[in-house]
């Protein structure tokens, strides 16, 4: 493994938090929710093995409790298998780096995430002027720099498959970032959907904190392609989800789920585009 893997210079301690920080939820047997500050990462296990992968690594300087998590489920000095990253913005990699250094395991992304993983691109700089509540207008504190994987990253494979996740598809979903994917089980309409559509106003801070229950649009601060993402909403809505795991937010139900995407396709120009941004072009919308 490549010894010299490193954060962005700007990587640092963000003081966010939920109600729901530190708490997990079982949304099924073999898929288990947990909420590091104000993200949430996943656990999913192969049935009938000891099997597991982790999605997404949390919030900067979270690898322990990540670690204890992962050992208070699986079991002392257990390890996932591999790790999936459905993008890779600082509040979804804030520990990939220690947790691949403490583990050894692969790590797999889409194509065009890569730069971002393995310190060649920054991503643009979060929008601090966006329209927004009190995150939105924090967001010039939030890391933007890339971090460097190294040769532990790799692309995810080019016919939809998920390393060492049998039964689940990968799904390119643009607009959020350039390689987000979201992750989706046929059998059982599962998905994992990442940032392409939340379920909490990630920008509004009393949402953020109480995680008061709605479907959203992506978060405004860090996305940058609303056309992309707006396509990728209605993508995803085409699926029908059962069950949504999203990268902020409280998971979501059938019919709950189903209203509340129908919805947002249906409104997305008004609801989760904002009026102004730096990323924003309402000739396009």
């Amino acid at each position: 493994m490549d010894k010299d893997l490193s954060y962005g210079d700007d990587y640092k301690y963000i003081p966010a938090t939920s109600v729901n920080s530190g708490s997990g939820i079982e949304v099924l047997s073999d898929i288990y929710c947990y909420t590091i500050q104000i993200v949430n990462i996943c656990f999913v296990k192969e049935q009938g093995t000891d099997n597991f992968i982790l999605i997404d690594a949390g919030m900067p300087q979270s690898a322990d409790k990540i670690i204890a998590i992962t050992e208070e489920r699986f079991g002392k000095n257990s390890r996932p298998k591999a790790m999936i990253l459905t993008h890779g913005h600082f509040d979804h990699v804030g520990a990939a780096v220690d947790l691949v250094k403490h583990w050894n395991i692969p790590v797999y992304a889409h194509k065009l995430e890569l730069p971002y993983l393995t310190g060649k691109l920054n991503y643009p700089e979060p929008d601090p002027s966006v329209e927004g509540g009190v995150i939105a207008k924090a967001a010039s504190i939030f890391p933007n720099e890339s971090i460097d994987l190294g040769d532990s990253v790799m692309e995810l494979p080019a016919d939809g498959s998920v390393p060492e996740m049998p039964g689940w598809k990968w799904i390119h979903t643009p607009g959020h970032s350039p390689g987000h994917i979201s992750l989706f089980r046929d059998t059982d309409r599962f998905l994992i959907a990442g940032d392409a559509f939340i379920t909490v106003k990630q920008d509004s801070l009393y949402k953020v904190m109480i995680q008061n229950r709605e479907v959203h649009g992506p978060p405004r601060y860090f996305t940058t392609d609303w056309n992309a993402a707006k396509k990728s909403v209605q993508m995803l809505e085409a699926l029908k989800p059962a069950i949504a795991v999203t990268g902020h937010g409280e998971p979501m139900y059938e019919e709950e789920l189903a209203e509340g995407l129908e919805k947002l396709v249906d409104t997305f120009d008004q609801t989760a585009v904002p009026d102004f941004g730096r990323y924003v072009d309402r000739n396009q919308h």
